[in-house]
């Protein structure tokens, strides 16, 4: 087994210090505000920063669009990772600024309803409407609505596979590509994986917060076998975007992960997947801290600009 990177285990000795209790200790809007302290802070310069709202199905959708300079530019439909009840733009600010740079490519960084307030399937619903409004309204921040892909980090990557399967069911946009950054695709219904046993205590995300997390973003058990909540349910992958899965060695999702990757690659849909062997949950996030962070940014860079030129 690999060992953990060195720059991670310095941070979570660092966090550990600082005596944070874990999130399924925390209230919401205290768990909140507690990744907005760990994920916040400067980013790099970016051309173009849009704030502004689209429709949605329930209520307006904040977005924030990243771009660099020119026209007809291709285009990232980005969802945040927490869990889909923590994180926002503003936790995300800069990691969607080093994408747009690494990727040549603008981003729609999304706003989408968090649970319990919204519990399954807002999210959804919401990270869908930012897909068709990419698709159809792009022109419109100078981007190109045929060229969108979609993206996100761990509930966001599982957001970012859900748009994926409900556009190939529901014959909408058609989507270049989709960048799974350590993906929520399970269901605590029907899975078990090693990992949650192996990394699911002291490594940044514990298995019983994505418990506290499933808890409030599906209360209805029914849910917990609805594809759109945990894309590795779903029968048929094939005829879906080429993909970029990235897993962390030292993650309780790792293995959720490598299922999805193979799933993907069995249906015959194009992946690339790469892990991070030393690597814990949320380290793409950590740019200030993680030279892997950076690593990996590039390399997602890169599988856009391909997906976005063929």
């Amino acid at each position: 087994m690999a060992e953990l990177d060195s720059q991670a285990e310095a941070l979570l000795e660092t966090v550990e210090t600082m005596g944070v209790p874990p999130t399924y200790a925390l209230a919401p809007e205290s768990a909140r505000e507690r990744i907005r302290e760990l994920f916040g802070g400067e980013g790099e310069s970016v051309d173009r920063i849009e704030d502004f709202e689209i429709p949605g199905p329930a209520e307006s959708i904040p977005v924030r669009l990243y771009a660099p300079d020119g026209e007809d530019l291709p285009l990232l439909v980005f969802y945040h990772g927490g869990g889909w009840v923590i994180g926002d733009i503003e936790t995300y600010d800069p990691l969607c600024r080093a994408l747009t740079n690494a990727a040549d490519c603008a981003v729609l960084s999304v706003d989408y309803r968090l649970a319990p307030e919204h519990p399954f399937p807002a999210a959804v619903e919401d990270a869908y409407a930012a897909l068709e409004w990419a698709a159809e309204y792009g022109d419109r921040v100078n981007c190109d609505p045929q060229r969108v892909a979609v993206g996100g980090d761990s509930a966001g990557g599982n957001l970012a596979a859900a748009v994926s399967l409900m556009s190939r069911d529901r014959n909408g946009p058609e989507i270049a590509h989709q960048s799974l950054l350590y993906p929520a695709v399970a269901s605590p219904a029907v899975h078990e994986f090693p990992s949650y046993e192996e990394n699911g205590k002291g490594y940044m995300l514990e298995a019983a917060s994505v418990e506290w997390f499933l808890e409030r973003y599906l209360p209805d058990p029914v849910d917990h076998r609805n594809a759109y909540a945990a894309p590795l349910l779903a029968r048929d992958h094939s005829e879906l975007p080429s993909a970029s899965v990235l897993t962390a060695g030292f993650d309780p999702l790792r293995d959720e992960g490598r299922e999805y990757a193979d799933r993907l690659e069995a249906a015959g849909v194009e992946v690339t997947h790469r892990e991070y062997e030393g690597m814990i949950h949320g380290f793409v996030n950590l740019l200030d801290h993680l030279d892997a962070a950076g690593e990996a940014i590039d390399a997602l860079g890169a599988d856009l600009e391909r997906a976005f030129e063929e």
